[in-house]
């Protein structure tokens, strides 16, 4: 079971009831609430209060998943951990929990979350083996130390900025570990810990009355690049290293063969039927890519784009669609896919792609090899969270 837990308490002194003052028209907590409705991972939301103000609202909202917690008076004062109020929770419901049961602790000061990030968030914790995982944003500002020395750069080969990586920076926005965790370190993170990278929007918290004007003007482009989100029309799939392993493999007479992955074929299958034409883009021209792409009854199939922009042919293809990059996913592993890839809304790489590739920033790293099924699992990533 996952569970989605926000602790949101009355006694706030800088900004008296914040939780539920109206933030961008609707209750503060809402938003974070909202998103864990959304999410088809969370299976139940715990909003834990003390305060009857607080679960009127709450219970305003007629979600089918939430239920308000009472907390108890020493676990809502202005000294009191959140790890505290977790606790109690789970002490409180702990015949009912199991330890390998994650919670989800959401913070409602953080409302740039949506069901999107909750799912992908968790797929990586599972992927990556971790044991709890936190939300960050990148930044590219120089930190130093109070003696006057630099922590994240060398001030004497001072880094171009589009060179520069940054420094993960925790936004407060959500954790997630294991119920089992909670109980044997009594802290929301534990272990091999992942690091779910968000929007830099995301960096506000709202803990303090100048915070709100800014926080809603972030806010209301938060919102706006979410509604700004299209429907995706167009999936598409580089071939070596992508649908295969990159492995150049002869016979005797000096055929070449290539091993494609049947799952990646049933996933092109999955998304066809969900109104989605799908194609086929490569820099070589090869018969077998022909014959693969016969197979998987592709609508597009460009081939012989060694030495030209892969990003220029699938333009072309937007345009006699009548779509644009934002209605395309595409999913490859070298940096001959670098422009496409920074271009498109929906973009993944397998996991052994190149560096360059990996770090595009938003970019979904399947858990998976190429020609081991990384283009399936993307194709289960888009269904899932309804692309």
């Amino acid at each position: 079971m996952n569970i989605a837990f926000i602790p949101v308490r009355c006694g706030s002194k800088s900004i008296p009831l914040k939780n539920i003052k109206i933030f961008c028209g609707k209750p503060l907590v809402y938003w974070s609430v909202k998103a864990a409705e959304e999410s088809k991972i969370i299976d139940k939301i715990v909003v834990a209060t003390d305060c009857e103000d607080i679960k009127k609202v709450v219970d305003s909202f007629d979600f089918k998943k939430v239920e308000v917690f009472i907390r108890s008076k020493k676990n809502a004062t202005d000294f009191s951990p959140t790890e505290d109020v977790v606790l109690e929770y789970i002490h409180f419901q702990k015949s009912k929990l199991q330890e390998h049961d994650y919670l989800f602790l959401i913070q409602a000061t953080s409302p740039y979350i949506s069901g999107f990030d909750l799912n992908t968030a968790f797929k990586q914790l599972l992927s990556e083996k971790g044991d709890s995982l936190v939300t960050c944003t990148r930044t590219k500002r120089f930190f130093w130390k109070d003696n006057g020395r630099p922590i994240n750069y060398k001030y004497q080969e001072r880094p171009r900025r589009q060179d520069f990586k940054g420094t993960y920076v925790e936004n407060g926005s959500f954790y997630i570990n294991s119920i089992g965790n909670f109980l044997l370190y009594k802290n929301r993170l534990s272990g091999s810990i992942s690091i779910y990278e968000m929007n830099e929007l995301t960096l506000i918290e709202i803990d303090e009355p100048e915070d709100w004007e800014i926080a809603e003007a972030n806010m209301r482009k938060f919102l706006s690049l979410d509604k700004s989100k299209k429907k995706l029309k167009l999936f598409l799939s580089d071939i070596d290293g992508t649908l295969t392993d990159a492995g150049m493999y002869y016979d005797e007479l000096g055929n070449e063969m290539k091993k494609f992955n049947s799952r990646d074929g049933m996933g092109f299958k999955l998304i066809k039927d969900k109104d989605v034409k799908v194609g086929l883009i490569t820099s070589e021209d090869k018969k077998i890519n022909t014959r693969r792409a016969k197979k998987l009854k592709v609508d597009f199939l460009f081939q012989g784009l060694a030495g030209k922009s892969k990003l220029q042919a699938v333009e072309k293809i937007c345009e006699r669609e009548k779509i644009s990059l934002k209605n395309v996913a595409y999913i490859g592993d070298d940096i001959n896919c670098l422009d496409l890839l920074s271009s498109v809304a929906f973009k993944a790489c397998p996991f052994d792609a190149v560096s360059e590739i990996r770090n595009i920033p938003g970019i979904f790293i399947s858990s998976k090899k190429g020609g081991e099924g990384a283009v399936r699992d993307f194709i289960d990533h888009l269904i899932l969270n309804e692309a």
